[in-house]
């Protein structure tokens, strides 16, 4: 494999110092020397890989796009601390890595692409550093990673986020026990029309259904219910909506439940009191550009003020936890990319690893099991340095998107606690239709955003067997080494198993293998009523419909039978 180096610094010496290659893993050491202490402008490392055997392209960025693409519209994977990570892969037909493509450094702007070149048969690969300005270097090294060896492309996966934990020095924050339990969220269901005494009467009925920490979203801190975010920014307590915000935490601690509350990180509106003091420090070309900005954190007054803003709610309303959301939002663009000399650090990046890892000390200080979640596309191998719940980004009532997201984030995320977008469905909807919903976060933690007091009897009953039976498997669910086929489908089956006992859903596929396991539970998500299950003669059966009610039991007395088991239900075997 032969790589070509593309240089806009004139004083600098760009080049692979290192190429060491370990059981078919490639790993090339880049390294920039400048002749003086300078902002890098971006380079570029070229390369070519033969299209054979290769059917699709996957990274977490990539969402349903999942065709090879073509060199004069390649597949871009971005990344940077704030946002997205450093990998994209190529697949078989049969779901095998071909080419992963992988950096050791998860924190500087990054681009990788790549597209088929229709000249020679061949993909045209780059690996682009510095996409973004960051602060003056004098030298600069990054480890590239191409595995080429023929392994289901989950294994290179995973392979790669073991490696940026052990040998690139990303160690994620510890999981405390609530991160991995189910949430009752607030925001499909109240959105920012918060009701003290509704919001207590939910959670009074959702505790008994398993869920135990409640999230507080956008609306507690202004009385606009507009959305957007043009109030956001003084992060003072709405009184009209919550009289007595510690007073309502002891409440929700009665009940049993934990407490989340939601801060737009970033966000800084004009109808905030704090807009006039912090306008000068606001991030060009970023919120909506008309009534809100995200604030830049290379001001220490900025960090200051965010982190001491956390650390008093979390203390003095003794929350247990924090949505802390719009990470991603802080861009670099336009004007911010100028000097100003009252920053005290040029690299944006530099600014946001600063804030995060203060606001993570500080409030560790208060509660060493403080819970903090993050959405999409935060999520990358730095980010989980300050946050143990990762979410899947804004997908209301889709559960494809929320299936696809789900095990994207299993396959890239290691032990760190995974969560379901929150779950919604129409109140009128089937039971068997609602049940989908339930099965496509299957292999994560599941956040519900319906209102309880409204559901149907069958969507309650759907509901109370969904999450009695993820509880009792969530170990399994959790933990399990997950195995997921056919992503350019968006996952046709995924399996999850941990000593020897087995759960899977099959989303499009039917033909499920039980793979020696003595116990397997599947869920049937497709349009058929049936499920064909391979290798499981001589054991027994139970087919349970989507409210947990027995159907049908037997046994098998073949290799190969097809049982029939409802849409939304499952069959458990052993």
């Amino acid at each position: 494999m032969e790589f070509k180096i593309k240089c806009e610094n004139d004083n600098a010496n760009i080049y692979i110092s290192d190429k060491n290659e370990r059981d078919g893993i490639l790993f090339l050491t880049v390294k920039a020397e400048f002749e003086k202490e300078e902002i890098p402008k971006q380079f570029d490392i070229f390369f070519k890989f033969p299209v054979k055997d290769c059917y699709s392209t996957w990274s977490p960025e990539f969402g349903s796009k999942s065709g090879l693409g073509v060199n004069w519209s390649k597949r871009v994977t971005n990344s940077r601390l704030a946002s997205g990570m450093p990998l994209q892969s190529i697949l078989s037909r049969s779901g095998k890595n071909r080419l992963t493509i992988a950096v050791s450094d998860a924190v500087t702007p990054i681009k990788i692409s790549s597209g088929v070149c229709e000249e020679d048969a061949q993909f045209d690969c780059a690996v682009s550093f510095f996409t973004v300005p960051v602060a003056p270097l004098s030298e600069y090294s990054a480890v590239l990673r191409l595995d080429m060896r023929d392994i289901p492309f989950y294994d290179s996966v995973y392979d790669v986020s073991s490696w940026w934990e052990t040998e690139c020095g990303y160690i994620p924050a510890s999981v405390p026990e609530h991160a991995k339990l189910p949430i009752n969220s607030l925001w499909y269901s109240f959105h920012q029309m918060l009701d003290i005494d509704e919001m207590i009467k939910e959670c009074e009925l959702s505790k008994p259904y398993g869920m135990d920490t409640v999230i507080i979203d956008d609306g507690w801190q202004t009385k606009n219910t507009e959305r957007g975010f043009a109030y956001c920014g003084d992060w003072e307590l709405e009184k009209t909506k919550i009289p007595d915000m510690h007073a309502f935490v002891e409440r929700m601690h009665s009940i049993g439940m934990k407490v989340m509350l939601w801060y737009g990180v970033p966000n800084m509106g004009i109808h905030s009191k704090n807009y006039e003091k912090f306008k000068g420090m606001l991030l060009d070309c970023t919120g909506n550009t008309r009534d809100f900005w995200a604030l830049d954190p290379r001001y220490k007054e900025v960090r200051d003020f965010l982190t001491e803003t956390y650390a008093k709610a979390l203390s003095e309303w003794n929350l247990d936890g924090l949505k802390l959301d719009f990470i991603d939002s802080m861009v670099l663009r336009g004007k911010s990319q100028e000097h100003d000399p009252r920053r005290d650090y040029v690299s944006l990046e530099d600014g946001v690893d600063a804030l995060m890892t203060g606001i993570r000390k500080e409030l560790y200080k208060i509660n060493p099991d403080v819970l903090i979640e993050f959405r999409q596309g935060y999520v990358g191998p730095a980010i989980r340095k300050y946050g143990n719940m990762l979410r899947v980004a804004d997908c209301p009532n889709d559960p494809i998107v929320n299936r696809r997201e789900t095990v994207n984030l299993r396959l890239t995320s290691g032990n760190t606690a995974v969560h379901s977008d929150m779950l919604m469905w129409n109140y009128d909807e089937p039971v068997e239709s609602a049940a989908l919903q339930l099965i496509s976060v299957l292999f994560s933690v599941p956040q519900i955003s319906v209102r309880i007091a409204r559901l149907c009897n069958e969507h309650k009953k759907m509901l109370e067997f969904y999450l009695s039976f993820w509880r009792a498997h969530r170990d399994i669910l959790l933990e399990g080494r997950l195995t997921a086929r056919s992503p350019e489908t968006l996952y046709s089956l995924v399996l999850s198993q941990k000593d020897g006992r087995g759960v899977c859903a099959a989303y499009e596929e039917r033909v499920i293998d039980m793979c020696g396991l003595s116990y397997l539970a599947a869920f049937n998500s497709t349009t058929e009523d049936s499920l064909v299950i391979k290798g499981a003669q001589g054991k027994n059966y139970r087919v349970l419909d989507c409210m947990g009610n027995e159907k049908a039991e037997g046994s098998f007395d073949s290799a190969l039978c097809e049982i029939p088991v409802p849409m939304g239900g499952l069959i458990i075997i052993e």
